[in-house]
């Protein structure tokens, strides 16, 4: 690449263009480098904060007691009716696995085991379609 300038200006304002943009260049590298350094930083004070360590314990100690999650119950009565609706509701939706418990006197058709209330909710909206009378109630140890 050849360059062809009339006077001496033309070749100072060529050379000032240069040192600029390689400076820009680094500058925009340090300060990425920086803004990265910075995020590490700011990761590690929160894992070394007491306070975010003690809730996070105290989150672990209640999930051990009480368990945690979401499931639909689809029942709640006699076992035969119970027993009629689990059937239909495989029928129906036949990759959802069901749960059929008995708690004295009545038996409860459940289904899923979801993470959050919303993803419960977001199934339950796909099953009331078909069936009525869903809630959605938190799982317990």
């Amino acid at each position: 690449m050849i360059f062809k300038f009339k006077n001496r200006k033309d070749v100072s304002t060529f050379v000032k263009n240069i040192f600029m943009r390689k400076n820009a260049f680094i500058l925009f590298f340090i300060l990425a480098f920086s803004v990265s350094n910075i995020d590490l930083i700011a990761q590690n004070k929160t894992k070394s904060n007491d306070k975010v360590a003690r809730l996070i314990a105290k989150k672990r100690a209640f999930n051990k007691e009480f368990g945690y999650g979401y499931c639909i119950q689809l029942y709640y009565g006699d076992e035969v009716d119970a027993r009629n609706l689990k059937s239909e509701f495989e029928l129906t939706f036949p990759k959802v696995s069901l749960k059929l418990n008995y708690e004295q006197p009545y038996w409860k058709v459940l289904t899923g085991n979801y993470k959050t209330k919303l993803e419960a909710d977001k199934a339950m909206l796909l099953y009331s379609e078909k069936f009525s009378g869903l809630i959605v109630i938190p799982l317990g140890k």
